[in-house]
C-alpha cells in the first residue's frame, strides 16, 4: 500500500535532481521544510509538501510523524563488511602498545584476515556479513560499497565479491562492489609486487567482467603497500575491463596518489588523513569526491581528515563508516557523522550533507538515494521525537531511530 507520512516536523535535505553533490560554502545549507507531509508510491518519493497541501488519507497507509524528522537514510561509501572474524586480539596489542605498522610485520593486519577468510566457506562467509549488514541497515544504512580486499588470492577474492553479489541479490538497498585485490601483499611476493597485480590483472579481472561481479576498482597506496606506479598499472588494467577507481590515499603517508588517481578520473579518493596543498590543488575542479572515514581515525589514534581545509578550499566531502575489522569495526554512520562534527569541525549541516547527498555520488548512486527528491527510492530515517536535526551527532550515544524504511517498506515488517 502507498504510504503518507504526515505531520512530520522537519522533512531535510529536500534537493532538486540536478543537485548531485553539494562543496564548499554550499555544504553548509540544508534544506528543510517544517510541518511537511510526504507521499510514497511503489517504493517511492511520489510528492511532499506543507501540512496545508496535504492530500487526502484515503488509499494511504498513514504514518504520523509528530515531532519527528525525516530524512534520507545515511549512504555508507567505503565498506568492508564482507569478512571473516573479528581481529579484537589486535585491538588489545594497541592497547598494550603496538602500532599498527607493528602489528603487521608480526602476521597481523590484512594478512591475518586474509588467512581467517580463505579458510571460511563461501556460505559462512555470507552468514557473518548478512549479520553486518542486518546491522548497519537498523542504523539507518540505505545504501553502500563492499570492497574485496581480505582474500589476496585469486580464488579468495572471488570468494568474497560473489558473496557481496549474494548480498546485492538478496537485499533490496542499493549495494555497489569493489575490487580490491591490492590490499596488501602475500607474504609469497613481497619481493614482486609486479608479479601479485599481474596475478590479479590476469586472473580475476577476466573474471569479473564475465560475471558482472564489481562496479569499481581500488589499491591501498601507502609507504609499505602499493606505490602511486603500482597503482596507475593497477588502474589502467581496471579501465580495459569498465571499472572506474576509488582508491585508499594518503592515510599514513602522502605520496602523490591524488593526483594519479584524478587522473584515472577516480569516482572517489578515501581516507586523506594527511593532505598536502598540492592535493587539494589536484582535486579542484573534477568530478573526483574526497571521502573521510573518522571512525578509522577514531579507532587508531591516527589523525582526522581535515575536513576544514576540504570545504573551505570549496571542495566536496563525504563521510563514510570504513566499516573493517581491524581500523574501524563499526558500521553505525550516526557516529561517524557526530565523529566529524567533534573531531573534524564539521557542522551538522555538513555532516548530514556528507552522509547523505555526498555518500551517494562517492558511489554513483546519487540518481537513487540521498536526498529527499521526487523520484528517488524511499529510503529514509523517521527518527524518534528530537529537537532538530543538531540532535542527531549531539546526542551520539543515543538510539533516535524510530523506523528506517527501504523503497518504503519498514524494516521491522
Amino acid at each position: 500500500m502507498d504510504q503518507l507520512f504526515i505531520h512530520i516536523k522537519s522533512l531535510v535535505q529536500i534537493r532538486e535532481p540536478s543537485v548531485r553533490f553539494v562543496g564548499g560554502k554550499a555544504m553548509k545549507e540544508l534544506p528543510t521544510l517544517e510541518n511537511a507531509y510526504l507521499v510514497v508510491k511503489a517504493g517511492k518519493i511520489a510528492a511532499f509538501g506543507p501540512m496545508t497541501d496535504c492530500p487526502d488519507h484515503d488509499g494511504f497507509k498513514v504514518i504520523d510523524a509528530t515531532g519527528k524528522l525525516l530524512l534520507p537514510t545515511w549512504c555508507d561509501s567505503h565498506t568492508h563488511l564482507v569478512y571473516a572474524g573479528d581481529r579484537s586480539g589486535e585491538f588489545v596489542d594497541r592497547i598494550n602498545g603496538l602500532s599498527y605498522a607493528e602489528i603487521a610485520e608480526r602476521g597481523g593486519g590484512i594478512l591475518n584476515s586474509a588467512k581467517k577468510l580463505q579458510q571460511t566457506t563461501p556460505s559462512d562467509l555470507y552468514r557473518q556479513s548478512k549479520n553486518r549488514l542486518d546491522a548497519v541497515m537498523k542504523m539507518g544504512t540505505g545504501a553502500l560499497e563492499i570492497k574485496s580486499g581480505y582474500g589476496l588470492t585469486p580464488q579468495a577474492e572471488l570468494k568474497m565479491l560473489r558473496v557481496i553479489q549474494e548480498l546485492k541479490t538478496n537485499y533490496a538497498l542499493p549495494i555497489k562492489a569493489t575490487f580490491l585485490g591490492a590490499h596488501a601483499l602475500p607474504p609469497e611476493y613481497t619481493s614482486d609486487t609486479t608479479a601479485y597485480l599481474n596475478l590479479m590483472i590476469e586472473t580475476v579481472l577476466p573474471t569479473i567482467a564475465k560475471e558482472a561481479l564489481a562496479d569499481y576498482i581500488d589499491i591501498f597506496c601507502e609507504t609499505g603497500y602499493f606505490s602511486v606506479a603500482d597503482m596507475e598499472h593497477l588502474l589502467a588494467a581496471g579501465a580495459r575491463y569498465g571499472l572506474r577507481p576509488k582508491v585508499h590515499v594518503n592515510q599514513f603517508t602522502a605520496l602523490g596518489g591524488i593526483d594519479a588517481a584524478v587522473h584515472h578520473k577516480a569516482l572517489s579518493v578515501d581516507h586523506l588523513e594527511i593532505l598536502r596543498k598540492e592535493d587539494l590543488t589536484a582535486l579542484k575542479g573534477t568530478t573526483t569526491i574526497p571521502v573521510a572515514l573518522p571512525g578509522c581515525s577514531f579507532f587508531l589514534g591516527i589523525p582526522y581528515t581535515p575536513a576544514r581545509q576540504i570545504i573551505d578550499a570549496g571542495l566536496p566531502l563525504a563521510l563514510a563508516s570504513d566499516y573493517n575489522p581491524g581500523s574501524a569495526p563499526s558500521g553505525n554512520m550516526n557516529f561517524v557523522m557526530a565523529t566529524a562534527c567533534i573531531k573534524m569541525q564539521m557542522t551538522p549541516e555538513e555532516a548530514i550533507n556528507a552522509a547523505t547527498l555526498n555518500g551517494a555520488y562517492a558511489m554513483g548512486l546519487e540518481q537513487e538515494v540521498g536526498s529527499i527528491t521526487i523520484g528517488k527510492r524511499a529510503n529514509l530515517i523517521l527518527t524518534q521525537a528530537i529537537n532538530g536535526y543538531a540532535s542527531l551527532p549531539y546526542t551520539f550515544g543515543e538510539p533516535l531511530i524510530d523506523r528506517v524504511f527501504i523503497n518504503g517498506k519498514p524494516l521491522t515488517d
